[in-house]
């Protein structure tokens, strides 16, 4: 089930920096043979348009890795997004959107669709590598609402 409440609006600033990967039913986090998962954003321009430059950084047999593409908005209020990977990557895209982002923007749930080569799915981000334990509650009452709190799996922080 989709949840029906969004962002009323996001501004890119505000998704600049880094988030952990705090909880996902995505594959490729659920493995296990890629550790601690976060995603990068800074402000950028692709073909005049601005959006994010995004890199998914991870370790994989002790070393840093990293997925560069860019987020461009679909959505005059910027809560959905066409991610295109760079390099070898730039045939792939992604569309994702932010379903809720919690009012100190702390944490969110995105929400992705189904691609040739992933599931759809949805992730939980925050700023924060550990969760308080207030977020945490907050968090699973919100997965909660949306009924999606079921298909996700915490990702191992240690």
């Amino acid at each position: 089930m989709k949840p029906t409440s969004e962002p009323t609006e996001v501004k890119l600033t505000n998704l600049a920096g880094k988030w952990y990967i705090h909880y996902s039913d995505f594959p490729m986090w659920l493995k296990g043979d890629k550790l601690f998962p976060t995603f990068n954003y800074s402000l950028g321009r692709r073909g005049g348009t601005s959006g994010l430059e995004d890199e998914v950084k991870y370790i994989k047999d002790g070393r840093q890795k990293s997925i560069s593409g860019f987020d461009t908005p679909t959505h005059e209020r910027n809560v959905s997004f066409v991610w295109r990977g760079k390099g070898l990557m730039s045939l792939l895209k992604s569309e994702w959107e932010i379903l809720y982002v919690d009012p100190a923007w702390q944490w969110a749930i995105i929400h992705f669709q189904k691609t040739l080569f992933t599931p759809e799915g949805y992730d939980v981000i925050g700023r924060d590598k550990q969760l308080s334990q207030e977020q945490e509650q907050c968090i699973q009452e919100k997965l909660d609402e949306f009924g999606i709190k079921s298909r996700l799996v915490q990702i191992d922080k240690s």
